[in-house]
């Protein structure tokens, strides 16, 4: 029979999603009120019941959720609150003995509050003649929400000084005062502009690289200047390009440039950039030429798992000075997979840990070689949480304990980090726990976020500095311990927090809420400072046995430049592919992209744009195999580079080793 797991891909923590397809139903779940009308604000308590097929009352225990757990939260026990206007699905899930499930929906309807008032962001109090921008507003309504809804209209009192277009787009002709409205609904707000004599009488652009790669930042850095050759400080400028790229036959996007005189460049050929102030303007021709970092990458090594899913894996040195891999299953019967990878030419199964779940989702060792955190789902007694292993010899592996300690809503993934194992708990929130003695394991504190409906996927430390995956909260950094190495912005305080004293510093969410994956990311090139962030979605199903899934999402790249002002600067996105985990060294970058398999990338100088429009791609590999658990099929879960190769595990078909070529090749144009 085909198992199908459809897309509640916004709803549940990771690719242990809960099923939307029913089986045969031999229940109902009635839910009552049956549906839901309400004011933002307003919170009102569901209650269900369960009936068998003659109509009989079933006891057992429903849960509630809900696919806008930040717009329309619902408790688990079926507490709904209003936040924000739109119509919205509940659900109420009942998962008997046997893991049947039956569901039903309650639509909601959140009326929009009347509006309140509007707002001009970035109104300037003066402007120079000839110079325009588009004036952004803001519209509130009476609930203090932000209302993108609205339609609004424009004007200015004075159409021989000023001009604004439907969009809001502001032209300044001729001197003196003007008043500018933006109205909607009833509601109008007005901001009056000094248009003054533009004194500038020259443009000078301070970029001095003539030449460069596709992927290369440019900074056009030009200067207005007035008549005695002054810099005029408080003059607009703005940016463009020509473009006349070396392939012209049906060429696709060429380049980008914002407004702060960034620009870089897609498709190799000549570019011209424009820098202007009014009707004064200043061009220069730069030449880009192909980025060529593509090598060649072979495979070394495999070691096929067909009969169960494959997670995610980790390789180590072992103390005994060979190289070792751990790698987990999943939808399986609770195993955890070892080998020998000193020779990757040459994969060697040691051992086989089982435990009583369905699912080992994660897989780390400690930085000493010594233990192993392995976590649980779809234990038989419902109590989840860590394993913690003795691997020094991993030919022999034995379980020190478990730890279940309010863990027992399952534990999808695990972080070691001096002694302490950070372990995400149910998909709320990360407990710290103690392993100094691996075998009387306690834990000293808890990170959760107080956001309506928040959500946890993964949590990655370095030196101190915890990185989360949060959903639709999306990536969180918190100090556990930082310490002098720790990748961070330049100049802010460290060691702030503690394992026992998780300290929150930042955090940056984007519009999906498919935040998945967050690794930390500092610049040798530039020493720049990122957090990478990687999606993780299934909006055309996932496919546990019998067809390809094919997931969406990509790679986003948000620069700190402190911690108050995160900014998202660029992307990687494979077409008709979706991204899972991934890992930074020396400036590139390899991901696990799922059904586009492992992706090399090269991440080095400043970063900004479609980075794989721009020809960073360095080597792919899809991960695919004619005896695969799925019969070729990629699904790249993990990648870790490691002494000189990359190891990468798949879904559907095992552990892997590669290894990139030395000589990059030449790029065809």
């Amino acid at each position: 029979m085909r198992k199908l797991i459809r897309s509640l891909f916004i709803l549940i923590p990771g690719i242990l999603a809960v099923p939307t397809l029913l089986w045969a139903q031999t229940a109902t779940v009635t839910v009552t009120p049956a549906e839901l009308r309400l004011d933002v604000g307003e919170k009102v308590q569901l209650t269900a019941q369960i009936t068998d097929e003659n109509g009989n009352p079933v006891d057992g225990e429903i849960r509630f959720f809900s696919r806008a757990r930040r717009d329309m939260p619902v408790s688990r026990s079926g507490e709904a609150t209003a936040m924000k206007p739109g119509s919205y699905t509940l659900f109420a899930l009942y998962i008997d003995e046997e893991g049947n499930r039956v569901q039903q929906e309650v639509p909601v309807v959140v009326a929009y509050p009347p509006l309140d008032r509007i707002e001009i962001t970035n109104a300037p109090e003066q402007i120079y003649t000839g110079e325009s921008l588009r004036l952004h507003h803001k519209v509130l309504d009476e609930a203090g929400l932000t209302r993108d809804d609205v339609d609004v209209t424009f004007a200015v009192n004075n159409g021989n000084r000023a001009e604004i277009s439907q969009f809001g787009h502001f032209r300044a002709l001729q001197p003196g005062n003007v008043t500018v409205s933006v109205s909607a609904e009833g509601i109008e707000t007005t901001k009056r502009i000094t248009i003054r004599p533009n004194p500038v009488r020259s443009v000078e652009i301070g970029n001095n690289v003539l030449e460069a790669r596709t992927g290369d930042v440019l900074h056009v850095n030009a200067v207005a200047m007035d008549g005695n050759g002054r810099p005029v400080e408080d003059a607009r400028i703005s940016y463009s390009f020509l473009a006349e790229p070396d392939d012209q036959l049906g060429e696709g996007a060429t380049a980008q440039i914002d407004q702060k005189g960034r620009f870089v460049a897609n498709k190799p050929g000549f570019y011209t950039l424009v820098a202007k102030n009014g009707n004064t303007v200043e061009q220069q021709q730069v030449r880009i030429n192909p980025r060529n970092v593509s090598r060649d990458i072979e495979l070394v090594g495999h070691a096929l798992v067909a009969n169960v899913h494959t997670s995610d894996l980790w390789i180590w040195e072992g103390v005994d000075g060979r190289d070792y891999a751990i790698t987990g299953t999943w939808g399986g019967n609770g195993e955890a997979y070892f080998w020998e990878v000193t020779n990757p030419a040459n994969i060697i199964p040691t051992d086989t840990v089982t435990v009583d779940a369905r699912t080992v989702n994660d897989v780390k060792i400690s930085e000493d070689g010594r233990l192993a955190v392995i976590t649980r789902e779809g234990a038989s007694n419902r109590r989840n949480g860590i394993v913690i292993l003795d691997v020094t010899n991993p030919r022999d592996v034995s379980v020190i304990t478990e730890y279940t300690d309010e863990l027992t809503g399952g534990v999808h993934n695990a972080f070691i980090y001096e002694d302490h194992v950070y372990a995400v708990n149910n998909g709320t929130r990360y407990d710290i726990i103690n392993i100094e003695d691996p075998s009387n394991p306690y834990r000293v504190s808890r990170f959760e976020l107080d956001t309506p409906g928040h959500s946890i996927h993964d949590v990655w430390i370095e030196n101190g500095m915890a990185y989360s995956s949060n959903w639709s909260d999306g990536i969180v950094v918190a100090d556990v311990g930082s310490n002098a190495n720790a990748l961070s912005p330049e100049g802010v305080e460290l060691g702030l927090g503690s394992p026992s004293n998780p300290v929150e510093l930042a955090r940056y969410s984007y519009p999906s809420g498919w935040n998945h994956a967050a690794f930390p990311f500092k610049s040798q090139s530039t020493g720049d400072f990122y957090v990478i962030a990687g999606d993780e979605a299934f909006p055309n199903g996932l496919y546990t046995e019998d067809r390809p899934t094919i997931p969406a999402g990509w790679i986003h790249f948000i620069k700190f430049d402190d911690w108050d002002n995160p900014e998202e600067v660029a992307s990687y996105r494979v077409p008709e592919a979706g991204t899972h985990n991934f890992w930074v060294e020396d400036d590139i970058l390899y991901i696990a992209y799922y059904n586009g398999g492992l992706r090399v990338v090269d991440i080095s100088g400043e970063l900004m744009g479609d980075l794989y429009a721009q020809g960073r791609e360095i080597a792919h590999y899809v991960t695919t195999h004619h005896e695969g658990h799925i019969p070729n099929a990629a699904m790249a879960w993990g990648p870790q580079p490691y002494k000189g190769h990359i190891f990468v595990s798949d879904w559907n078909s095992g552990l892997w080793a590669f290894k990139l070529t030395e000589e990059q090749n030449e790029e065809v144009n």
